[in-house]
């Protein structure tokens, strides 16, 4: 009763900030649109033991107690379809800094619930998995797929419809995105509490919610006509307004830093010298530049080169989860 698999991070274009249900549905306020990216993982072992007292998890390296709830509440769901009550033996790891705004906890819980299923011997669908994925981390239920995602909230009481679905594969628009890296810490306040606290006290988070369709169907035709101009468009109205709403939330949340600022205004420079370019951050200090193909190595000279960045990443557009016991260590 042992599997292991890979899943990647997703960026979102189209952000995911709120929820619908603070529970256990974790039901997002929104709907979101996103790329998977095939140079940032989490690879996730997981053994289902009769002698095992609780559910364990290691990630990196370190016991992480405080994400037990989280990680039992997706193990629950599969156990109670496999008719299984054994505790399991989770070991991650993330070739990525985690918890830093990189979408670590969407590869994770991906990951967590492709190998849990496959170790317990299910056979879900990608659906059913992106629904049980959700339950750990809202935007792992887009890490169940690769290259364009589209993540919707659904309507039913019960989640059954809030799920993640391919909107175009990877090789239909290889675009590539490099990572401005401003810290490796983990955020003092996570992406859930944050958005806890923007829906509870910021007088802009109803207008962020009312905007979401408009930007949805913008970003979604956008993809689909490979219109760049219009992605970024979208792509940068959308981040600004999040992180607007963010801001005016009481305490204020600032996720970012003076090099996440600078290398904004670099990729704003970038795309006035006419390459093709924009910028989107989630709740964390890290740009996330998005260029068309064959552009990254102009936009990554460019950032490396911006105050603050300790390291730059690039990667392109990757597939969704794989399962593997045999391929990868999470050791």
């Amino acid at each position: 009763m042992k599997a292991a698999a890979r899943a990647r991070a997703n960026i979102a274009l189209v952000k995911y900030w709120g929820k619908a249900d603070d529970g256990p549905l974790n039901i997002p306020a929104v709907g979101s649109i996103s790329i998977t990216l095939d140079a940032l993982w989490s690879d996730t072992e997981v053994q289902f033991d009769e002698f095992l007292a609780t559910d364990e998890l290691t990630l990196n390296g370190q016991r992480r107690p405080e994400q037990h709830d989280r990680v039992r509440r997706c193990l629950d769901l599969l156990r109670a379809r496999a008719g299984v009550e054994h505790a399991a033996r989770i070991t991650s790891r993330n070739n990525f800094p985690t918890g830093a705004g990189l979408a670590s906890s969407a590869s994770g819980y991906a990951a967590l619930t492709a190998a849990a299923a496959a170790a317990l011997n299910l056979k879900p669908t990608a659906r059913e998995l992106s629904i049980v994925a959700r339950q750990g981390s809202g935007s792992a239920a887009r890490s169940v797929f690769g290259g364009f995602v589209e993540m919707r909230t659904g309507t039913r009481p019960d989640g059954s419809d809030s799920y993640a679905e391919a909107l175009m594969p990877a090789e239909a628009w290889p675009l590539e995105l490099v990572v401005a890296l401003t810290t490796r810490d983990e955020k003092q306040v996570s992406s859930r509490a944050g958005m806890t606290r923007s829906a509870a006290t910021s007088p802009y988070f109803p207008a962020w919610v009312a905007r979401n369709q408009p930007d949805l169907k913008q970003g979604r035709e956008a993809i689909l006509n490979r219109d760049f101009e219009s992605l970024a468009d979208v792509a940068e109205r959308n981040c600004l307004c999040m992180h607007g709403a963010a801001m005016a939330a009481r305490p204020p949340l600032l996720y970012w830093n003076g090099a996440t600022i600078a290398c904004l205004e670099a990729v704003r420079e970038l795309r006035r010298t006419g390459v093709p370019v924009f910028f989107t951050i989630d709740a964390g200090p890290q740009l996330k530049a998005v260029c068309a193909p064959g552009e990254s190595e102009a936009v990554r000279e460019a950032l490396t080169d911006v105050p603050g960045v300790l390291d730059v990443l690039q990667s392109g557009l990757g597939p969704g989860i794989e399962t593997d016991p045999g391929r990868w260590s999470a050791q």
